[in-house]
């Protein structure tokens, strides 16, 4: 239980009622008990404010009057409420040691802090840091490097000679510092370019379920402190990730492509290989990006769904644009 004077104080916010109030859970309006705490941040769940259960709401000052109960006003809700979420949800502890049924090399580097599940494999050369958690079924091959506080949740391989910064989360079936796609083409036949770089991946990094990320072909592949990787995306060989970009699940992103610091990239969304996106851009959902991006701003592709009949209806206009350009051409022509 916490009360909400210390929920405030967690998430810099001011409490409206009584500051003594206890609440157990955090969950919706809409599904909120009067042990709970709740939370609006999206204009259009506004309707179920004045009907909540909830204990209390943490919200604007502007929504402030309308909380049926207690409140907790700060500038931005669904930032107080991810910090309110992680106070009921704190990370699971983990005791030291090493599973029975792990298979840990006595050439790697140990903190005594660390905790390695059962099913593990760890290889020479490997150094895991103070409070490192090995969830079941890792792979960590030779020479990797994961830093203080870092968790691989479950079933994640990370290959040869990765570093992994401190303060990272990798969740399940992740692979990291596989070979990049790299062949060369000799007269029909494809012969493969081995893949000498690595993968180097900075602090507070977040890597979601079956994500996989390539080692670089002759440089490094390189994810910065603060990415947050939604789940199944593909990066590609000597990709670079500036801090704080944010990309949703389903992304590909080909090889040498550098994208730029607190870029946020929306689900779907087709990178091709070799160009360069600065800071600050946006990315929609299923945008496809052929050629770099030098100023920030918000780009979109694609065209959303529609009727089959209607497309193919604008399929067929498509494919006279051509020829309606010329016509319009010859107008302009005639009119001068």
């Amino acid at each position: 239980m916490w009360t909400l004077a210390q929920i405030a104080e967690y998430i810099g916010g001011e409490v409206i009622g009584d500051e003594h109030y206890e609440v157990d859970s955090i969950t919706t309006l809409k599904n909120a008990s009067a042990g709970q705490i709740s939370f609006l941040a999206n204009t259009k769940y506004k309707k179920y404010l004045a009907t909540t259960h909830a204990g209390a709401v943490i919200v604007t000052p502007e929504n402030a009057s309308a909380v049926p109960h207690h409140a907790i006003v700060v500038n931005d809700p669904y930032v107080a409420f991810a910090k309110a979420a992680r106070l009921f949800n704190p990370v699971k502890q983990h005791q030291p040691g090493i599973h029975i049924s792990a298979s840990v090399s006595p050439a790697s580097i140990i903190h005594p802090t660390v905790s390695i599940a059962a099913q593990v494999v760890i290889e020479d050369g490997v150094e895991l840091a103070e409070d490192v958690v090995i969830g079941p079924g890792c792979i960590l091959q030779q020479g990797v490097k994961v830093g203080k506080g870092s968790r691989l949740i479950a079933n994640v391989t990370v290959c040869d000679s990765v570093q992994i910064g401190q303060d990272v989360i990798i969740h399940p079936g992740v692979v990291i510092g596989a070979d990049g796609f790299g062949i060369a083409n000799d007269k029909g036949t494809w012969i493969k370019v081995p893949q000498i770089g690595s993968v180097i991946i900075g602090d507070d990094v977040e890597v979601g379920a079956n994500t996989t990320i390539d080692r670089g072909a002759l440089e490094n592949t390189v994810i910065g402190n603060g990415v947050k990787l939604d789940n199944q995306i593909q990066i590609a060989h000597n990709v670079i990730i500036g801090d704080h970009t944010v990309i949703a699940g389903c992304v590909g992103i080909a090889g040498s492509t550098q994208i730029g610091k607190h870029c946020v990239i929306g689900g779907g969304v087709g990178i091709s290989g070799h160009i360069s996106i600065t800071d600050g851009v946006q990315l929609t959902g299923m945008t496809m990006v052929t050629k770099s991006i030098t100023k920030p701003g918000i780009y979109s592709s694609g065209i959303p769904a529609e009727p089959t009949q209607q497309w193919q209806r604008n399929v067929v206009r498509y494919r006279q644009m051509d020829v309606l350009a010329d016509r319009i051409k010859q107008l302009e022509d005639k009119n001068k």
